[in-house]
């Protein structure tokens, strides 16, 4: 026979990472992970009120802005939260994948709420800037009130944010920028997007207190400069929805299970061959493809490795299981290694030549066809009891 192929669905489980199993689950207080999102979620809440309340009295359009956004960062973190401790569960019959990309889907979701929570901040500024320019304030006020914006605080536009304000506005710069490196440090490490999505919210925040410090100070020593502050609002909005578009591609990419990145292929390669020489007995084994997909943190891997034609399936299974503990022991976030062999000897297979090509129909492909199905045939009528 001039190829053997023999496809893997043993799926062992027990050569994951033991730290990933209590990645960001909630019983694990001492993780990295858990531990930073943690302290985004309560440095959040903290700034979230400390804003609202600090916009209202001191009457910034921008620090509310900046409120709303992290409102949205605190549901972030919850999701994050959420989302994580789901996708490290094993898989199941009903999930054979497992449920990786539950977090995917808390990646969009975040991402989606950061979008709109954007859009509806510039719609509010956009809104204040008109009143500014263009109607009286008492009309300006009027206006603000109606569109259910913050119309406490309109009526006395042209007076401008207090300068107490930037103090509140420096320290949220600087708690923020503290937490974008330490979140995104986490992240880098265990390859998570979800974790990465949290550190560009904190990174975003830091940015926006920046525009909000910029525009107090320039509302109080420039003349006739409240404008700067509706203006400094929709600059705000401006930057969110630029962060929750660029990750909601993002989060749809993987929902649409696009390939593992070139340096996560390159890591699988490099684990593989310095596997080859113990295993070969005498033989080189010829790493032909690798391919697969992100689900969440976990990479669900496929290789195609070609082995001399007269090796047994014993040898197969040596091979194949000194393989997926190497990449499983090595190379962080792989939750599935499959394995498919083919003959040293045989020509290279095509590309994707396991896909049924789509003019096959179903009448001529050996599956029950569906007057089957309708009529209720006697042999599956007994299946099903």
């Amino acid at each position: 026979m001039a190829t053997t192929q023999t496809r893997s669905h043993s799926g062992h489980g027990h050569h994951h990472h033991h730290h990933d199993n209590v990645y960001l689950t909630s019983q694990n207080k001492n993780d990295a992970g858990v531990r930073i999102t943690r302290l985004g979620l309560y440095s959040n809440l903290g700034m979230a009120i400390a804003k609202g309340v600090g916009g209202y009295a001191f009457n910034s359009k921008a620090m509310i802005a900046d409120a709303i956004h992290s409102v949205t960062d605190l549901a972030s973190d919850i999701l994050t939260l959420a989302t994580i401790s789901w996708s490290l569960k094993p898989p199941t019959d009903k999930f054979p994948t497992g449920f990786g990309k539950i977090e995917s889907l808390g990646s969009l979701g975040v991402s989606g709420m950061l979008l709109i929570g954007g859009m509806w901040m510039g719609y509010g500024s956009l809104l204040t800037l008109y009143g500014h320019f263009f109607l009286d304030p008492a009309a300006a006020a009027d206006l603000l009130a109606h569109a259910h914006s913050h119309g406490h605080d309109h009526s006395h536009d042209h007076s401008g944010p207090s300068i107490h304000a930037a103090w509140l506005a420096a320290g949220t710069v600087a708690i923020k920028e503290w937490l974008y490196h330490a979140t995104m440090k986490v992240a880098r490490e265990r390859k998570s997007s979800v974790l990465a999505s949290n550190a560009v919210h904190h990174r975003v925040d830091s940015l926006t207190g920046f525009v909000t410090l910029a525009v107090i100070l320039g509302a109080n020593f420039m003349q006739n400069a409240a404008w700067l502050d509706p203006v400094g609002g929709l600059l705000i909005s401006l930057m969110v929805v630029k962060a929750g578009a660029e990750n909601t591609v993002a989060a749809l990419m993987e929902l649409a299970d696009r390939s593992i990145d070139d340096e996560v292929k390159g890591s699988i390669k490099n684990k593989v061959y310095k596997v080859t020489p113990e295993i070969a007995k005498g033989h080189e084994i010829e790493l032909r493809d690798v391919s697969g997909i992100k689900s969440g943190q976990n990479y669900l891997v496929d290789l195609e490795v070609a082995v001399p034609n007269a090796w047994t399936i014993e040898d197969i299974r040596h091979v194949e299981d000194k393989i997926r503990t190497q990449i499983g022991g090595k190379v962080r976030g792989v939750r599935r290694v499959r394995v498919r062999f083919v003959s040293k000897e045989a020509d290279d297979l095509p590309k994707f030549d396991e896909f049924i090509p789509g003019h096959i129909s179903p009448r001529s492909s050996p599956e029950p066809d569906e007057d089957v199905h309708h009529h209720g045939h006697n042999d599956e009528h007994h299946k099903q009891h």
